[in-house]
């Protein structure tokens, strides 16, 4: 991304972004809700168009439905009754945007569907209704559904939320095995760095309008949040988790400015 902005109105999420992220590199977005990170994803899967700069993957502009750019949703409820078993929903990562398979043969598309389900721990439930699975369950064909196509870039919005801690762990070490064996720049937004902060290289932080990016050592601090939020932030280590103190308060009462 070079000098990127978006702009919705008179307000600007953010502006005069630069990122480079390299293969097999895994970024952590982190930011108060409103900041604009999940309209970062949607830039990124050509969903939503730059206000100004100007954006590539692979050297080339993002676009809906591109099979070089993997992405895991939220983890959100199902419909029991969904008429959709755990590798239809897989598959869909292969022609889901395709009307028809096209020229892919059945065989083709039936052997990389039960790799990716091999590779996330789901081929047990492959036949079950999508929506008849755990939440965690759920998340993995998720994540298979985003490999399948064998992407160079893993977008992923909120994955962990909704999820227990040792769903948490599972899917964070199937993104991260997948961008260790096939060089997958991972782009991870989260409200919570601690279950991804082992993995993280770099981290992007937005707030109104404003970013830092660079290690966690360097943007987790004290310093730069209270920067970052025009407010004083305090950002401690308890039993080796960090945790921010401020910045959420702070976030909510601009939120009720806003409204206001």
């Amino acid at each position: 991304m070079r000098s990127a902005r978006v702009t919705f109105g008179r307000r600007t999420l953010w502006d005069g972004l630069d990122l480079d992220i390299e293969p097999g590199e895994f970024v952590a977005v982190l930011g108060p809700n409103g900041s604009g990170k999940t309209t970062l994803v949607r830039v990124l899967l050509g969903l939503l168009p730059l206000s100004a700069g100007e954006v590539r993957i692979g050297g080339k502009p993002p676009r809906r439905g591109s099979p070089s750019i993997g992405y895991v949703p939220q983890q959100k409820a199902l419909d029991p009754d969904l008429p959709l078993r755990g590798r239809d929903l897989v598959g869909l990562g292969l022609d889901g945007h395709r009307l028809g398979i096209g020229l892919r043969s059945r065989r083709a598309r039936r052997e990389r569907v039960d790799r990716a389900l091999e590779a996330v721990g789901g081929t047990a439930y492959s036949g079950a209704p999508v929506g008849r699975l755990s939440g965690g369950e759920q998340q993995r064909l998720r994540v298979a559904q985003a490999l399948v196509g064998d992407p160079h870039v893993l977008l992923c919005d909120e994955p962990l939320l909704s999820l227990d801690l040792s769903h948490q762990r599972t899917v964070t070490r199937l993104i991260d095995e997948r961008r260790r064996t096939a060089g997958t720049a991972v782009l991870f937004v989260t409200h919570e760095i601690n279950p991804v902060l082992p993995l993280v290289d770099r981290v992007l932080y937005l707030v109104d309008g404003r970013f830092r990016i660079g290690p966690p050592s360097e943007v987790m601090t004290s310093e730069v949040l209270s920067e970052l939020y025009r407010t004083r932030v305090d950002v401690v280590q308890v039993r080796g988790r960090l945790v921010v103190v401020g910045a959420e308060e702070h976030a909510e009462h601009c939120r009720e400015e806003e409204s206001a």
